[in-house]
Parts: C-alpha cells; structure tokens; sequence
C-alpha cells in the first residue's frame, strides 16, 4: 500500500474519531479529514515537483477526489497551482466531478421526488 494512502487514511480516521469526540456524525468528521489529506498530499507534491524527493502518484490524488476530496482538489490545484496544465489529469479529474454530481443529482431526485 502506498504510504500516501496510508497517510489520507490517518487523517480521515483521525477526522471521524475527533468528530465522535464531539459529539458530529463520524461521517462528517471523516469528510473533513478527506479534505485535509487531499489537501496535503496535493501540497506536498507541488513542493516536491522537481526534486529528487518521491512524488504522490497521480492515481492516489485521483482516488482521494473520487472518494469525495474533489472540492478539496479544486481548491488545491487553484492555491498551490497544481495539476493546472496537464490535460490528461483535468480530463480524469473533471470526469471525476461530473459522475459524483450524477450520481448526487440521481440521489436528490429519488429522494425528493413527486409521489
């Protein structure tokens, strides 16, 4: 297993349990670490980029956004800009977004729609 994923997994672990501490859905505390691995690894590769040091696979930055770290990986690649460039990221990156707002957008209408 690649220690990049062992270090998002940390986080969102670490996320849910401080959230069970507070008495907020696990869920949601583990939605929020997501954000915070997603962001951090999207840090660390952009101040790596160029160096001798391992950089963090584009695969494993692609699944941190699937799982639910998009808006965390929009707001990366925008701070830090990272990935910006490279069509071949954008293009799985993008196709990334629009299934989670398909697959969001189905949930929303058989959730609330007419009877």
């Amino acid at each position: 297993m690649s220690r990049f994923l062992v270090v998002a997994a940390l986080l969102v672990a670490g996320g849910a349990a401080l959230a069970f501490h507070f008495g907020i859905p696990p869920l949601l505390g583990a939605l929020a670490g997501l954000q915070v691995a997603t962001m951090a690894l999207y840090g660390y590769d952009k101040a790596v980029a160029g160096g001798a040091r391992r950089r963090v696979p584009e695969n494993v930055l692609h699944l941190l956004a699937l799982l639910g770290g998009s808006p965390a990986a929009l707001l990366s690649q925008t701070l830090f800009r990272h990935k910006t460039v490279k069509p071949s990221f954008q293009r799985v990156y993008w196709l990334i977004v629009v299934l989670q707002l398909a697959i969001l957008g189905t949930a929303a209408w058989f959730r609330f729609r007419p009877a």
